[in-house]
């Protein structure tokens, strides 16, 4: 019989993936200088990590069955692959100035990895963790949060010193010799594990039992599937606008020079991986709903704010509380499907959701980089924001209603 492993040590296997794919929310480090090189547009450049963030939705939903049924072991391994090749291979295309072969190797084949990379850790720890599932899915989530603040000051020494492509070929192989490492580790609980002292708990009803136990198929045919969809459609299109032009948006809004723009990402980063484990540590206790309806209530005053905000530092400090939501979003989304869902086919369920992501990826850069490339100015398109918190809010309170009667339901058949 194989030895137990150490749910802490899968823990940090976990955030050694996530610090690995999460260098792409550094990824506008590369815009200002692919558009010098090359003269290709905001859009153009942009669409690269549109395409990543696409691809990472919709390989998380086609390979969430891979994770379930090969496990953890198998999908971190899938995911060095593509992912470390996909960054390898953008350094030939930056050899080759070809913008399609960069959307095909970073774009496609890096965006499949991220997609596998982010839900295999992510599903195990949750079933590593009933006890504490906000803390455990944040603490590996915080890793691709702060992946942008340990990426962004490397790449831009790197882009400076060696060049784009050297850039590419240097990151792809040690990202590729960190996940491989990382993923050797990994696998699920025994079948029936519990912590110490959690079944007692269990028993004498002092945990508050899953909402109900669905598959992946019977889960989106629920409201409650759409409901978290939307939430996190929102909550990723704003936040990762921002992220994907932050560098060139504090540029043209406080005058940052490129050097401290640079900085203010990999601060960014650490806020958006604090957001993480602050806010799903936090949802533990406090419960998902309350922390979703927190989350949109402060974006909504923010993103309204943020246009007129023309001193840095509270122009900074606003960007950074944005970014602990944002992060904080991701980080208790697994933890949200545990609850309502249950942990049969929790990583399935985890890649459906996702795909709010790559719609997000798509729909929030894409947006934000087309009124810069029309109006001249990044900022114009923070107040449309704000207004679609209005609509994340309202849905907040509307899945509560939902869950309610699932639960009355359920109490009415225990009875």
């Amino acid at each position: 019989m194989e030895k137990l492993k150490n749910r802490w040590l899968i823990v940090v296997s976990a955030v050694g993936i996530h610090i690995s794919i999460g260098s792409v929310y550094a990824w506008s480090n590369f815009t200002n200088p692919l558009m010098k090189e090359f003269n290709w547009t905001a859009s153009q450049v942009q669409l690269t990590f549109s395409l990543a963030i696409l691809f990472l939705g919709l390989s998380a939903a086609f390979l969430g069955h891979f994770v379930e049924k090969h496990g953890p072991r198998k999908a971190g391994l899938l995911s060095s692959i593509f992912f470390g090749v996909g960054i390898f291979c953008s350094g030939f295309a930056v050899k080759l100035g070809s913008l399609p072969l960069l959307y095909i190797c970073y774009g496609v084949i890096g965006g499949i990895g991220l997609g596998v990379g982010y839900i295999a850790p992510v599903s195990t720890l949750v079933k590593w963790f009933p006890d504490r599932r906000g803390m455990a899915t944040g603490m590996a989530i915080m890793g691709f949060g702060f992946a942008a603040a340990i990426s962004s000051p490397i790449m831009d020494f790197l882009i400076k010193n060696a060049g784009i492509a050297n850039t590419f070929f240097i990151l792809g192989a040690v990202y590729f010799i960190i996940m491989t490492s990382s993923s050797l580790y990994l696998a699920k609980p025994p079948e029936g594990w519990m912590p110490k002292g959690f079944k007692e708990k269990v028993e004498s009803g002092k945990v508050s039992t899953d909402l109900s136990q669905l598959t992946a198929n019977e889960a989106v045919k629920t409201p409650r599937f759409y409901y978290l969809w939307i939430m996190l459609f929102i909550n990723v299109t704003c936040g990762i606008a921002i992220l994907s032009a932050a560098s060139p948006l504090a540029q043209e809004s406080i005058g940052l020079s490129s050097i401290e723009a640079a900085a203010l990402v990999g601060v960014l980063g650490i806020f958006n991986g604090l957001g993480r484990i602050g806010w799903a540590t936090a949802s533990d206790y406090i419960g998902r709903p309350n922390t979703y309806t927190v989350f949109f209530t402060i974006q909504i005053v923010l993103f309204a704010l943020l246009p007129f905000t023309s001193v840095s530092i509270l122009f900074q400090i606003m960007l950074a509380i944005i970014l602990t939501c944002y992060g904080g979003g991701f980080s208790c989304i697994p933890a949200y499907i545990g609850d309502i869902f249950g942990t049969k086919q929790l990583g399935a369920i985890h890649g459906y959701i996702l795909t709010a992501w790559s719609a997000a990826g798509i729909a929030g850069p894409m947006f934000a980089a087309k009124i810069k490339d029309m109006t001249g100015s990044y900022g114009n398109s923070l107040l449309f924001f704000a207004a679609l918190f209005v609509v994340a809010f309202a849905v907040s309170l509307i899945i509560r209603v939902d869950i309610k009667k699932v639960k009355k339901k359920k109490d009415l058949v225990t009875n």
